[in-house]
């Protein structure tokens, strides 16, 4: 497993996590399911469907809420949420920690008026362009290439062959992963009989502190004003941002979601995945969106949720149901039809 070599007495997890022990003071290594976790490992219950599995793990303890201590067979640490003490627990685990080296590598290229912090890791093969600014223990690898006037913030990470063209701001504590292309040219171009010409993207790319973007990922230039990503916005691997897109703070959105151009998300939005948000909308803040919707009008009202889309079927249903739909107009015909001849034997009902 991908999990740093390291180990705590679950006492100093109880500590971090302001959690009580039910049980054994045990020495924790690692991380595992209630399925596969050794005695080594800490596991955690957060949807009751596991429950079950409380009796028959073999984890060396198990992160519960005080209702489910009892029925741990082992060791139980209790905390108020699992889920979130877990996500806690994994960053002590993470394998990027065991993977720090302070330092140039000999086959980077950083130009002469770049600025670098200290404490600054930068991989093999990474390109530093001109003007550039890495703060304080960013961490750069292999492969990246940071172009003119960028700048990294302090505690940021970029993985394996990630690219930043050029006027691109990316805040603190930021993790970019590999393939991520970030300030390339947003997709304009003005019709003529001739053909299409080209309308250079003049705008940047700013991106605020604790963001996550995921593999593959690309965010493009504004054309005259910026695209800007919000604190603390989390994007999936496999998302096409458009240009001049504003995502709010908080917002989470799921892999293979394309957001076009001069959308504005608000803050705390969850848009799950293969989704479609056309061009120039607004979408209020706290709206949920389900997966693989098409949302064409702006939503003006906070804290709803919307989906379009039919759901899954088995496909000889589908077929009648896609028969049914193509008849809909006739269909709606004839009962305008039905409808009048009622309503005329009505009148005549009146007046015998």
């Amino acid at each position: 497993m991908a999990q740093r070599n390291c180990s705590y007495r679950l006492s100093e997890l109880a500590e971090k996590l302001d959690g009580v022990i039910q049980g054994s003071d045990c020495t924790i290594f690692g991380l595992n399911t209630l399925e596969k976790a050794t005695q080594a490992q800490l596991s955690f219950l957060a949807n009751p469907r596991y429950v079950s599995q409380l009796t028959s793990t073999s984890a060396g303890a198990v992160l519960v809420t005080p209702e489910m201590a009892d029925q741990v067979a082992g060791t139980a640490l209790i905390v108020d949420s699992p889920y979130m003490a877990f996500a806690k627990v994994s960053q002590l685990f993470d394998w990027r920690l065991d993977n720090e080296s302070e330092g140039v590598h000999p086959s980077a290229f950083v130009h002469a008026s770049a600025t670098i912090g200290s404490n600054v890791t930068i991989g093999a093969g990474v390109v530093v362009d001109a003007n550039v600014t890495l703060e304080d223990n960013c961490i750069i690898g292999p492969n990246c290439v940071i172009q003119a006037g960028s700048i990294v913030g302090q505690s940021s990470r970029l993985e394996a062959n990630v690219t930043l063209y050029p006027d691109v701001v990316l805040g603190q504590n930021c993790l970019v992963h590999s393939g991520a292309v970030i300030g390339a040219d947003g997709f304009g171009f003005a019709p003529s009989k001739q053909g299409w010409v080209k309308i250079c993207q003049l705008g940047g790319v700013r991106i605020g502190h604790s963001v996550e973007i995921g593999a593959n990922t690309t965010i493009d230039r504004g054309a005259l004003d910026h695209t800007y990503i919000g604190d603390g916005v989390k994007l999936d691997n496999h998302i096409q941002i458009a240009h001049n897109v504003v995502i709010g703070e908080q917002t989470a959105i799921a892999g293979c979601t394309a957001v076009a151009g001069s959308t504005k998300i608000g803050r705390h939005c969850t848009i799950a995945g293969h989704c479609g948000i056309t061009g120039h909308l607004t979408i209020a803040d706290h709206t949920h969106i389900t997966a693989m919707s098409l949302i064409s009008k702006s939503i003006t009202a906070s804290g709803q949720a919307f989906s379009s889309g039919t759901g899954q079927e088995k496909h000889s249903d589908w077929k009648r149901n896609v028969v049914r739909f193509r008849q809909l107009d006739d269909m709606a015909r004839r009962l305008k039809q039905l409808e009048q001849k009622i309503d005329n034997l009505s009148i005549e009902g009146l007046n015998k």
